[in-house]
């Protein structure tokens, strides 16, 4: 049996609270007892294989947290769009960009000609540095091959990386329904049809979860309803980016359906707030989104109503490619005016139930041992910093770094 003590944590957030001068004891990879030092028990079975002292720079010792959730990733893509990223910000619209061949078409090209090889080793790198900043569950959708075959084999890679030493664990989002591909130009509801087909495959593949684009441009409402039922069939939590306005329907769509997460929000209105509120849907923000779209979602009125939410990096070639959830909850704080617990708890506890998971995104006995020691003594830098660093990663009770 093998035991690891934490210990001189000088405040520790446990996703319920913040206790001064504690101690976490790890066994077989989950969470044996937390609480305050001095109330750390006197006989500890088996073998005390690793006593960490958390100590910084001060006598005070570090903030340690759970491990944290992103719980909306796009990080299955070959190439990048900086050409497509310049214009944009030279002042070209969504509209021109992709009638010069920009857009979702031209990653699902370059993904589609990159050799599997490679592929997996920049996904795999991707995924490193979403460990190595903090984060110990990713959620990772596919969505740049847009075919059977490709889609597949991304939920394949996902699993497959997922088993490798030193990543994150894995919540796999089958999203085919991320756009229409070019060869189904004009023939949508095909496209449909066929995802839907796809959907049994995907689930005994290894997803975890689907997902729709649903607003004018992209699927209708009706079609998120009839993919999302037929995931749901095949044993698959329903998802939805609801990036449209309030009159197309998508989020009291995905209320009334109690989809697992509604993603983004940023045209909602009191009423899609309050549907949320009565089905207790779970929320997913994602900052960078926002900034990228010049709208905020209302994160306020949303926690007010006591819907839960979460964060994610929305990490895409096109928008965002940051890692770091510990930038996005400094992020959250500034745009949103979470307090500091409020986003913390968003990057942790919130991350959890947009996954549908209770083993994580917390310290407490029984709990995953997912746990982060972070550059400071206090939970405030998380504020200041845009970007605080993690010092140690334990996943499962094996430090990382």
């Amino acid at each position: 049996m093998t035991v690891r003590l934490l210990t001189n944590i000088g405040r520790l957030w446990t996703g319920a609270e913040l206790i001064s001068n504690a101690a976490i004891i790890m066994d077989k990879g989950h969470v044996a007892w937390v609480g305050p030092a001095a109330e750390l028990p006197q006989g500890i079975p088996g073998v005390i294989d690793n006593i960490v002292d958390a100590e910084i720079d001060n006598a005070g010792g570090a903030l340690v947290t759970p491990g944290l959730i992103d719980a909306h990733t796009h990080p299955v893509y070959a190439g990048n769009r900086f050409a497509e990223i310049a214009v944009r910000a030279d002042g070209a619209s969504q509209s021109e960009i992709v009638a010069a061949g920009g857009g979702v078409a031209s990653t699902v090209t370059v993904t589609r000609g990159t050799d599997p090889w490679t592929l997996c080793n920049d996904v795999r790198d991707r995924l490193r540095h979403w460990l190595l900043w903090g984060t110990t569950t990713v959620e990772a959708k596919t969505g740049y091959h847009l075919t059977r075959d490709g889609e597949l084999a991304d939920v394949r890679l996902l699993r497959s990386l997922e088993e490798e030493p030193g990543m994150p664990r894995l919540h796999v989002t089958f999203f085919a329904a991320h756009a229409v591909p070019p060869e189904y130009f004009g023939r949508p509801r095909e496209y449909v049809q066929a995802v839907g087909s796809w959907l049994g495959d995907a689930a005994q593949a290894g997803a975890d979860g689907v997902d729709v684009y649903c607003d004018s441009r992209q699927f209708t409402p009706d079609d998120a309803r009839w993919l999302l039922s037929t995931g749901r069939a095949a044993g698959l939590q329903a998802r939805m980016h609801a990036c449209s306005k309030p009159r197309h329907g998508a989020v009291r769509m995905a209320a009334d359906m109690q989809c697992s997460s509604v993603d983004l929000l940023h045209e909602t209105d009191d009423d899609d707030v309050l549907a949320l509120a009565k089905s207790s849907t779970p929320v997913v923000i994602c900052p960078t989104a926002s900034l990228h779209e010049h709208r905020t979602p209302p994160v306020r009125a949303l926690l007010d109503h006591g819907v839960p939410v979460a964060l994610g990096t929305d990490h895409n070639p096109a928008q965002s490619g940051s890692t770091m959830m510990s930038l996005v909850i400094c992020m959250a704080i500034a745009m949103y005016g979470l307090s500091i617990q409020e986003a913390l708890r968003a990057a942790t506890v919130g991350g959890a139930i947009a996954l549908g998971v209770t083993d994580r995104g917390i310290i407490a006995p029984g709990s995953v041992a997912d746990i982060v020691q972070w550059d400071t003594d206090h939970e405030g830098a998380f504020a200041w910093a845009y970007g605080l660093k993690a010092m140690r990663v334990w996943r499962g009770g094996e430090a990382i770094r």
